[in-house]
């Protein structure tokens, strides 16, 4: 059954701001109980950083992204000295878990990407648990792993991650390619990857997915996620157990405007209950340069 969105417009547009926060606004990711918006703004020399603004619903406004980040690129050398973009906020025993994709430049490809983790302990800052990526390369995943969402499931720790499986060349250029696979932790820090796919390519024109969002209602795992062939849209996917899943994109039912913010592509869902009612965050064209918009499901 294809749900219905009522678009309320965009929340945030960072091009409006006058602020270091100016360029870009993208993977927004919402602290529920705190109402605390984290999303991904970029510096002067195009490198990510992630901040956090209040958002409210009345009236319906994102109030002081203009504050410093609360996380920044890492040490030179390490896996993400060139930018780090949000992906998931976990609270568990006291703690924030802050879970991210940390970015660095390469030479035979344009950019390498990895998982990282940061914690929060209170107060407005993150710190790193390690200088070293959360998700590394390994015999699973070879060339890349990135946009981690984590769910605390009773006592397991799920992960459903974008992981690379090629880079390709295009002419004079080479493109990734990269699908939603699984894992799980008893921590939340130590994770188990057995290569197992959640959500592949559907068609040879696919090659990219972007963060996936994951709910769980009346035992059922629920994902929306954007996935890419000329231009980003939002797809949606169910499972009974959160490893094996069905696409349902036609189901999705958020699709371009004909005109404005969001006319080119929709892009990093984020769907979370306010109220009763289902919400999504999303960024429109440009990858989130464009900024934030709001849905919410009729």
């Amino acid at each position: 059954m294809t749900m219905t969105w009522t678009k309320m417009g965009r929340v945030f547009d960072p091009s409006a701001q006058g602020t270091p926060a100016a360029t870009h606004a993208a993977l927004p990711v919402l602290d529920a109980d705190a109402l605390r918006l984290y999303f991904s703004s970029r510096d002067e020399r195009g490198r990510s950083h992630i901040r956090a603004a209040d958002l409210t619903f009345d009236p319906l406004a994102v109030r002081g992204p203009g504050a410093p980040p609360i996380l920044g690129p890492g040490e030179l050398g390490t896996f993400d000295d060139a930018g780090v973009t949000s992906s998931c906020i976990v609270r568990h025993a006291g703690r924030t878990f802050l879970y991210y994709t940390g970015w660095s430049l390469g030479v035979t490809v344009p950019f390498y990407l990895q998982a990282g983790l940061a914690v929060n302990d209170g107060g407005p800052m993150f710190r790193r648990l390690s200088a070293a990526p959360l998700l590394d390369r390994n015999a699973v995943d070879p060339y890349l792993t990135a946009s981690p969402w984590v769910m605390v499931d009773g006592s397991t720790w799920r992960m459903w991650y974008v992981s690379g499986t090629a880079w390709e060349r295009i002419g004079p250029e080479v493109r990734h390619r990269y699908h939603i696979k699984y894992a799980e932790s008893p921590d939340g820090i130590h994770w188990v990857r057995a290569g197992v796919v959640s959500i592949d390519y559907a068609t040879t024109d696919e090659y990219a997915f972007g963060r996936p969002c994951v709910l769980k209602e009346d035992g059922v795992y629920r994902m929306w996620y954007s996935c890419r062939g000329e231009h980003y849209q939002i797809g949606y996917a169910e499972s009974n157990d959160g490893v094996a899943w069905t696409r349902k994109d036609a189901e999705c039912g958020l699709a371009v405007s004909a005109e404005g913010w969001d006319s080119e592509m929709t892009t990093y869902p984020f769907v979370f209950r306010h109220q009763g009612q289902l919400h999504m965050l999303y960024n429109g064209n440009g990858y989130g340069r464009s900024g934030i918009g709001l849905a919410i499901e009729a």
